[in-house]
């Protein structure tokens, strides 16, 4: 343990520290009010004058009051446009919902001939298929006919050439029906374009027809703002 020195205190000194902070803490709060005291606001002293002006106590009262009324109606007109512009949107907003599904419905309506004539093709291409195949069966099963069979016209030739003939005719019946569906489909594919322009066509001049209605119906409400201002000065310069 290393040794230390105990100090007592001076109490003198101490009591003269104490006393010098309070009398500076009291000179600055002397200092304090002085300051305050001098840079006190002063009351202001007008000399009565009279004021120019052209119009009547009456007549600016009359001129506020009309200003106020004008606020008014603009505050409310303001709120007519903005709900308006909001329904608009809305239904403009809806408008574009329904066509999406439109178009959707009338595409799956497509997808769905589309893929009813494929499988209409499918069945028909199997079905001759089939048809040949028996009709082949049938021939091999036949003895091969030579030209004094042909010439004689026995029963064994008849019957090659009936099954020749329908298998021709067959042949050329599925290609004049394949023909046919494949016009038909290119013709449903054509109309349904040309209804989907149409329609696209008719929802471009719908929008900008509401546009140009939305835009004279604002264009003349706010003339209309605008007369009774100019009847009002009109009146008051009068």
């Amino acid at each position: 343990v290393s040794p230390y020195v105990l100090i007592t205190p001076n109490e003198t000194r101490r009591n003269q520290l104490q006393q010098s902070k309070l009398s500076f803490a009291k000179k600055e709060l002397d200092d304090l009010e002085r300051w305050k005291e001098e840079h006190r606001a002063r009351p202001i002293q007008l000399i009565p004058q009279r004021l120019g002006g052209k119009e009547s106590e009456a007549q600016a009262r009359q001129n506020q009051q009309m200003m106020l009324m004008q606020s008014k109606y603009q505050q409310k007109h303001t709120r007519e446009e903005y709900i308006k512009a909001k329904k608009a949107a809305e239904e403009a907003e809806i408008l574009k919902k329904k066509a999406i599904q439109r178009e959707k419905a009338e595409r799956l309506e497509v997808k769905k001939r589309q893929q009813q004539l494929q499988r209409r093709e499918m069945f028909l291409e199997d079905q001759y298929y089939k048809t040949n195949e028996l009709l082949n069966r049938l021939d091999l099963g036949l003895p091969k006919s030579d030209s004094c069979q042909i010439a004689n016209r026995g029963p064994e030739s008849t019957a090659w050439t009936r099954s020749h003939s329908y298998k021709q005719a067959h042949r050329e019946d599925e290609n004049r029906r394949l023909e046919e569906m494949k016009r038909e489909q290119r013709r449903k594919a054509e109309l349904m374009d040309f209804k989907q322009k149409e329609e696209e066509e008719a929802r471009t001049r719908a929008h900008q027809n509401e546009q140009r209605r939305v835009n004279n119906a604002f264009l003349d409400r706010l003339q209309n703002k605008r007369q009774p201002n100019n009847i009002y000065q009109s009146g008051s310069s009068g």
